[in-house]
């Protein structure tokens, strides 16, 4: 039996190219091939679509911006008969609302993901975390219709007249006036309520990848429990929970069926949070199928695009801070 070759020493015997499928290029079957550019067209689709609804939107809204520039951002004038239009209260109704629902449903949303992360038994976890994550699924119509047929009652009867008249706060300009009940208090409780899921499971995702070694220096070190959450937990993962707020928030601005149902279609800025109001989202709902004239269609597709970059970058900032949790888990 002859002996096997070897290279004699010095000789580098060239290696065939490597791929990512073992096989060369010319060697991929046409299923590999066509299955490729199917992904291909898939991951492309997504992009592609954004960018079609954003010129979309704008070349829809130029004749508004053209005609009043500037001062449709800042007028608070909505008078459609005249054809003078001005975002400035719906914007104001948009970031305040948001504003009071981050305030609203944050505590609560961070208490939820701190149980079930670090507290709550391994039986009790998922059930818990399942009836969260369930209020995400119904439907924004239902939220509403329950807002007209219980909250609005309760802030109305009991709720406003406890701020304004036994705490006092009716001096003050954020509770004054008539408790009308559609009000920007009671968006801010539905957008609570609706953006709690969101921020509760993203904040339980980001602390769940704490490294375990996190808490075991700080309880080693003599910390409680409550202590290791507070000065090694939540330090660690605090861009993650950021991102998760931040997130909230892009879902907030962007709501329209709940809002419009109970915030009270208002167009007028108010620092009271008692009054009626209007969101960016709510104007278009309400006016897009009585839009009689092409100024009246340009100023509600202006809105539309106003909002949807203000939602774009408020997603994409809230994207980057998760991404950035998970990278320093990797590293």
């Amino acid at each position: 039996m002859s002996e096997p070759l070897h290279p004699a020493p010095g000789i580098d015997i060239p290696l065939p190219p490597a791929n990512d499928s073992g096989l060369s290029p010319r060697g991929r079957s046409p299923g590999d091939r066509l299955y490729r550019g199917a992904t291909l067209a898939a991951a492309l689709a997504i992009p592609l679509l954004i960018v079609l609804v954003a010129i979309e939107v704008f070349v829809g809204g130029w004749p508004a911006l053209r005609e009043f520039g500037v001062s449709f951002l800042t007028s608070s004038e909505w008078d459609p008969a005249n054809g003078v239009y001005g975002a400035a209260p719906a914007i104001f109704g948009t970031l305040v609302s948001s504003a009071l629902a981050l305030l609203l449903a944050t505590p609560l949303a961070l208490g939820v993901a701190i149980f079930l992360a670090e507290f709550a038994p391994s039986w009790l976890r998922q059930p818990v975390a399942f009836l969260v994550d369930l209020l995400a699924a119904i439907p924004s119509v239902v939220y509403g219709f329950w807002g007209i047929v219980f909250l609005i009652p309760i802030l109305r009867e009991s709720v406003m007249p406890f701020l304004g008249e036994t705490l006092g706060l009716a001096s003050t300009p954020f509770f004054s006036g008539p408790a009308y009940g559609r009000s920007m208090l009671a968006a801010g409780v539905i957008l609570a309520i609706m953006i709690l899921p969101y921020i509760s499971a993203v904040s339980r995702e980001v602390l769940m990848a704490v490294p375990r070694s996190q808490r075991e220096a700080a309880l080693a070190l003599g910390a409680t429990r409550w202590e290791m959450i507070r000065d090694a937990v939540v330090p660690y993962a605090k861009s993650g929970l950021f991102g998760g707020i931040i997130l909230g928030l892009g879902r907030a601005l962007g709501e329209t069926m709940a809002v419009t149902m109970v915030i009270g279609n208002r167009a007028e800025i108010s620092a009271s949070l008692f009054a009626p109001g209007y969101t960016m989202a709510s104007v278009i709902a309400n006016e897009f199928t009585e839009a009689t004239d092409d100024l009246h269609l340009s100023a509600l597709m202006a809105i539309g695009a106003v909002l949807l970059i203000i939602t774009i970058i408020v997603n994409a900032i809230a994207r980057w801070l998760v991404w950035r949790v998970s990278r320093e888990r990797s590293a």
